[in-house]
């Protein structure tokens, strides 16, 4: 598409043609962070990379014609680990729990671990953010989108047993100190100019497993409490947000080089997941993983016509570009269970949740990005 094809002009967030967040990250700034962690280059030197980078990106997402505009989480070496190890009482520990399949047999993300009270006692990426909208303020038709993980990821992965005791004997406890440390969180992120949030959520999908629903039941949880638990907990964090600020969650079952954790239809968790007080769901339907769009359906039962469902039927995966027809076909399928206004186009989850990158390339990421757009011009104009 070429760059005068500006993004349409949108006023409400999520967008027909969206996307996760994550991009691959360029060369250069690779070899800079490389250099930074081995003591060669200064902070500032790095950040500078980092500003370029990210003025390139933002570039190219105006050119394909996105109106949702990220700093393809550029600054970060992991998804979430980069904003909960700013959280105070959080601190980061070695992966036990389930793992990542094929590809990532081998390096496994830590899990952010609870060993002091939970809080938020100085603003978490609000920097970021301002100098992506810095960037996207001369935009027109664009809106800068800040992407965090969600509440559930100080627990989901470790569960009871990543959390002390000592410091929280009583659960309710912690998640009362959850739930206020995002409020100051998002309350800085707002502050910065924030009107487009993302909470990044692996937990629903995960659930969805048999073999994470054991591993929970292994620390000490009941993984049919859940979902209903997370779900309360977003809500409180998300209470006193401005009026104005739109917020999605996005679904994941893992994406770490190209590889997941876990596989399962949505029918164990809809029900939480669709009471969260969100403006629209990214939902994974790249392959069989995800099963059947029935669990959809729920949502038209619940009467929020309001509420959007963004499909993630383009992989982040593989660099195979999806044809159009197909594309069309799966959201043709999908109006079975909930009205074409109610749904948008993206990819299923970011291109490279991790520093590492998914198995793809910088032109396949752009190709993709391309064909979630003219689709959406296509089927919603």
């Amino acid at each position: 598409m070429p760059a005068s094809n500006a993004p349409h002009a949108a006023t409400a967030a999520p967008f027909r043609a969206d996307h996760v967040g994550s991009l691959l990250r360029p060369a250069a700034l690779a070899a800079a962070r490389a250099r930074f962690k081995a003591g060669e280059l200064d902070a500032a030197t790095l950040a500078g990379a980092e500003d370029r980078a990210i003025a390139e990106v933002v570039r190219r997402q105006r050119d394909v014609g996105l109106s949702s505009i990220t700093d393809g989480e550029l600054r970060r070496d992991w998804w979430h680990l980069d904003f909960l190890g700013q959280l105070d009482g959080v601190t980061l520990a070695a992966n036990d729990g389930p793992k990542f399949t094929v590809a990532g047999q081998g390096e496994q993300p830590p899990i952010a671990t609870v060993t002091g009270r939970i809080g938020c006692c100085r603003p978490v990426m609000a920097s970021h953010f301002a100098y992506l909208k810095s960037l996207t303020d001369g935009m027109p038709g664009t809106v800068a989108k800040m992407t965090i993980p969600s509440p559930s990821m100080l627990h989901l992965r470790g569960g009871r047993a990543a959390i002390s005791r000592e410091v929280y004997p009583d659960l309710d406890l912690f998640w009362d100190d959850v739930a206020a440390a995002y409020r100051q969180a998002i309350a800085h992120l707002a502050a910065a100019g924030c009107r487009y949030l993302q909470l990044d959520d692996v937990a629903f999908a995960y659930l969805c497993d048999p073999k994470v629903r054991a591993s929970a039941r292994s620390h000490g949880d009941d993984p049919a409490a859940l979902p209903a638990t997370y779900a309360r907990v977003i809500n409180a964090a998300l209470a006193g947000r401005p009026a104005d600020m739109r917020v999605t969650i996005h679904t994941c079952r893992g994406n770490f080089k190209s590889a997941w954790v876990a596989e399962g239809g949505y029918d164990p968790v809809v029900e939480a997941m669709f009471a969260t007080d969100v403006d629209g769901w990214f939902m994974e339907f790249d392959s069989a993983r995800a099963g059947g769009f029935e669990p959809l359906a729920v949502l038209r039962e619940r009467g929020a016509p309001a509420k959007k469902v963004v499909l993630g039927l383009v992989t982040t995966k593989l660099g195979e570009l999806e044809s159009k027809d197909e594309l069309k076909r799966r959201i043709d399928e999908a109006t079975r269970f909930v009205p074409l206004e109610q749904l948008c186009l993206s990819p299923q989850c970011g291109f490279s949740s991790t520093h590492h990158g998914n198995a793809l390339s910088h032109d396949d990421q752009w190709r993709k990005l391309e064909r979630v757009v003219e689709v959406a011009e296509e089927i919603w104009g």
